[in-house]
């Protein structure tokens, strides 16, 4: 693929916002070559060529480096803990008029996920998820709200049924759910984060990130968040450097900002 790869993440940036430099390279460009490939282009400047003229396979090269993988409340055992004791502290602490982001929100299974535990404290009417993410298309995904049957089976049963209308092989979440989520474009390595959250959701994201990229949004995510608020991150993931970040760890995936 010639050695002008450098090169490549440069007009990237330009081109979509989206710096390569600080995804893990190895991983990312073969991710990268593996999709060139696919359009039978033999050099990175040839493929920007494309990619300017192009808008649907420009599409599909956001969405691809984004790697949107997502499901309702993806692994339980982490959600029942929020949902048994880190939900009720906040709501002690804070009230009900929580600010909560879900960010890297992908194809929106984790803010209806939050809306689907927080109604069982908090009035749906009262509920409001500001939900982010730097893909476009995944974005319009989300707002749209079907998923198939592999997505909605961590869903509890109860919730399925209330909250969802089967249509055909697939499932649509109901407005009801859907009107409480906020969806805007944002890339959490270049953009400003908002502040004043209760409660910050970014999970399975940063994994793809380097060191440096990842002990920065972690770093911007702690001035986000108010004091006594708390960070749900991965399964995969941990913050290293937390004490630094005046976080306290509550258990391995959910960090405290130290009141």
């Amino acid at each position: 693929m010639g050695n002008d790869y450098e090169l490549f993440k440069t007009k990237v940036l330009s081109l979509t916002g989206i710096n390569l430099s600080c995804y893990k390279e190895k991983q990312m460009k073969r991710r990268i070559d593996a999709l060139i490939s696919k359009y039978k282009v033999t050099d990175y400047q040839s493929f920007v060529d494309i990619l300017k003229k192009d808008r649907i396979i420009f599409e599909e090269f956001v969405s691809y480096l984004t790697i949107n993988v997502s499901e309702f409340f993806r692994n339980k055992e982490q959600w029942d803990y929020m949902e048994k004791e880190v939900l009720p502290e906040l709501i002690q602490n804070f009230g009900k008029n929580l600010r909560i982001w879900s960010a890297a929100c992908s194809t929106g299974d984790e803010p209806y996920s939050l809306v689907m535990t927080l109604s069982k404290y908090i009035p749906l009417n009262q509920i409001t998820i500001y939900a982010t993410d730097l893909d476009k298309q995944i974005l319009e995904k989300a707002k749209n709200g079907i998923y198939g049957e592999k997505s909605i089976a961590g869903v509890p049963q109860d919730l399925k049924q209330k909250y969802f209308e089967k249509i055909g092989s697939a499932y649509q979440i109901k407005k009801e759910i859907k009107d409480r989520v906020i969806f805007e474009e944002q890339n959490l390595l270049s953009n400003e984060y908002p502040n004043n959250f209760h409660l910050i959701v970014c999970r399975n994201v940063l994994i793809y990130f380097t060191e440096d990229a990842k002990n920065e949004v972690f770093a911007k995510f702690a001035q986000s968040l108010k004091k006594g608020g708390v960070l749900f991150i991965g399964s995969t993931e941990q913050i290293v450097d937390y004490k630094n970040l005046d976080f306290e760890r509550k258990n391995s995936f959910f960090y405290q900002k130290v009141q």
